[in-house]
């Protein structure tokens, strides 16, 4: 390009940028003369960029002090967390620890108030300090993002977590009685009044054994209903319940909203029963479960099974969980399926409720549904049971169109506009297709963009809501290969942003490397709805309920108390010291501590870290935590803040002092 229309170039998007700032009017072209800088032009011919990767540039670059518009929360996969990433910049803001210790964070690491959380995910007295995050969940209020909670599950333990966004901690973890594994959750009704967690590998109900021979008898699937209380924020076991479904594999799921609020939508695969077993010369599972040119859509009355569930005599009570059973289920009308696309993935329900759309990773179609030709079905009494007893829907009744968009669709995400995105796993590609109401000509592949590579999950800005924002999708793909530095045979995910905005074609704007984990999927929340706090209410303040601890400690009365070999450490933390500084102990105390970081100032965070003994907390401002041990070694210890505080931050430590 002639060096003449690099600056024209450059000064028509330093235009854009500038009036994109706030400027009142366009600015003078001798203006941006003047802001130009000289080797400007330079840099680009350099390192080689095109007039796409300068805009590109231009609209992720986020100054520093520069707010990003919108936080995405996406799984962070078998590294068991959540993270936080800003938009359009695409930084990493937080790594949220959800499952698994995080020695940062001072989760997992002697934290008094992390293991009490941790411990709730524990598996019949087996310690659990691994996980498989799946599929965050913003709360919603009226179908729309409220900023307040966020949940997510674990796979790997048929878990799920509750975190409060006014401190990005997680509070609660809940282990599912009847399940050993999960995938379709966490998905929440639009105004949280369930979060929902469906199975995915049928299993006997209650961990029990059973044979892989009485697998049509004694195996099955759960959509569990975990009831939310948003006074305490934390989910109620006691008010939860699971309604019983077949031995197929359940996927994806979605709850319905405005018209179709009150339902639910869960995809399936292997339908074909299939039980695997190459070792004894069975096909093995991806043969077995990909027979079918069919598998079922699960149809559920959520409204109509919480009224149930509260009537005695039309439950069970398996583990301590309330339990419709399959039979309850199809008698009450709670249960439904439908024919689906081979193989489906992803079950997502229009912004106004009145549409499904399912696609099939083994069908170039997605599948698109009506809400009221389900209903029309259900009436007409036309359905045909399963061979469990449950109704399947007629086909031709329920399906509104199927649209050809390519190899391996997955999932699908609205921009409001009218406009349906799917992401092609196979042809590792986007594509952009118009949603046409009760018109099965309405529906139209628009474009399809190629992303870098094998995209599974895909979120756009609000675009789980009743009114998404449209402007950012971003591809999650499982593939780097070629896209970054090479970091030995482990490569990051990459994550990439594209600019969905205005009548223009998509385009990639971004490449995100993730080296954390894998993300699967994520949700895209304006940034100003989440109210989050910078310091603690109050000095003294207890994270995990919210209120002021009963162990807070403030300046001038901190102490060593023993009672017998009971030692109690009463510590408060501030910019440059600990106090006490010297903890004096004997072999075989059982300690408890407790520190109080004293702060108030925005950012004024003190971590501590005791050697010997696996201690590490982070204590926010205003926080007080606490930790216990069994001084079982003697020697002399020393313990320190680890984050720097101060100028004098390597003289905040202190002795701890074990005599034999």
């Amino acid at each position: 390009m002639k060096k003449s229309l690099w600056i024209a170039f450059t000064l028509l998007l330093l235009t854009l940028m500038l009036v994109g700032c706030g400027r009142d009017k366009e600015p003078a072209a001798e203006d941006l003369g003047e802001a130009l800088p000289a080797d400007a032009l330079a840099v680009a011919s350099e390192r080689g960029l095109s007039p796409d990767d300068i805009r590109a540039a231009l609209m992720t670059y986020t100054p520093s002090g520069i707010l990003d518009e919108y936080i995405m929360f996406a799984s962070g996969g078998h590294s068991g967390n959540v993270i936080a990433i800003g938009m359009p910049s695409m930084r990493i803001l937080k790594n949220i620890a959800v499952f698994t210790p995080e020695s940062w964070q001072g989760y997992g690491y002697g934290s008094t108030d992390s293991e009490t959380v941790l411990n709730q995910g524990n598996v019949n007295g087996v310690e659990i300090r691994t996980g498989d995050t799946h599929h965050p969940a913003l709360s919603e209020t009226g179908g729309e993002y409220d900023g307040d909670w966020l949940f997510i599950n674990d796979k790997a333990s048929a878990r799920i977590a509750v975190i409060d966004l006014r401190d990005y901690e997680t509070k609660q973890i809940v282990k599912n009685p009847l399940l050993i594994n999960n995938h379709g959750s966490t998905f929440v009704m639009p105004n949280t009044e369930y979060v929902l967690e469906e199975s995915q590998y049928a299993t006997p109900l209650g961990w029990e054994f059973a044979p892989i021979s009485e697998y049509k008898e004694k195996y099955r699937g759960l959509m569990t209903a975990w009831k939310f209380d948003r006074e305490t924020g934390r989910i109620d076991p006691e008010l939860s319940f699971g309604i019983e479904i077949p031995p197929y594999w359940q996927d994806l799921c979605d709850a319905g909203k405005l018209v179709s609020e009150g339902w639910a939508f869960c995809n399936s695969f292997n339908t074909e029963l299939a039980t695997g077993g190459v070792e004894q010369g069975n096909p093995p599972f991806e043969a077995g479960v990909s027979q079918r040119d069919v598998d079922y859509l699960h149809i559920f009355n959520i409204n109509k099974a919480a009224e149930v569930a509260a009537t005695e005599g039309k439950y069970e009570v398996m583990n301590g969980m309330r339990v419709i059973r399959m039979a309850t289920a199809v008698e009450e009308g709670i249960l439904y399926l439908a024919p689906e696309p081979k193989s489906p993935h992803g079950a997502d329900v229009t912004p106004d409720g009145k549409y499904l759309v399912v696609a099939g990773k083994l069908d170039p179609h997605v599948t698109i549904y009506g809400f009221d030709k389900i209903q029309k079905a259900i009436a007409a009494g036309n359905a045909t049971p399963d061979e469990f007893g449950v109704p399947v829907l007629p086909f031709d009744e329920v399906m509104v169109a199927q649209v050809e968009l390519g190899l391996g669709p997955l999932h699908t995400q609205f921009d409001g506009e009218g406009n349906a995105y799917t992401s092609l796993f196979l042809d590792s590609a986007l594509t952009k297709w118009s949603l046409g109401g009760d018109d099965p000509a309405g529906y139209k592949l628009l474009e399809k963009t190629p992303v870098q590579y094998n995209v599974g999950h895909i979120a756009a800005a609000e675009g789980d809501t009743v009114s998404p924002d449209g402007k950012y999708l971003v591809a999650l793909n499982k593939w780097a290969v070629d896209r970054f530095v090479s970091v030995g045979p482990l490569l990051p995910q990459n994550l990439q942003l594209l600019d969905i905005s205005g009548d223009g074609p998509m385009k990639v704007i971004y490449d995100m490397p993730m080296g954390i984990g894998e993300p699967h999927y994520a949700q895209i929340i304006k940034a100003d709805k989440i109210e989050s706090w910078n310091t603690y209410p109050e000095v003294g303040w207890d994270p995990l309920t919210q209120s002021p601890s009963e162990f807070a400690t403030k300046a001038g009365e901190e102490s060593i108390v023993r009672d017998g070999n009971n030692v109690t450490v009463n510590m408060t933390a501030i910019r440059s010291h600990l106090t006490p500084e010297h903890v004096p102990l004997k072999q075989g105390d059982h300690v408890t501590w407790h520190i109080t970081n004293l702060e108030t100032a925005h950012d004024a965070t003190h971590g501590f870290q005791l050697g010997g003994y696996n201690i590490s907390l982070s204590i926010e401002p205003g926080e007080t935590t606490s930790f216990e041990f069994d001084a079982v070694n003697s020697g002399t210890y020393t313990y320190y803040c680890t984050e720097f505080c101060s100028a004098l931050h390597l003289e905040m430590m202190g002795y701890m002092f074990v005599e034999p």
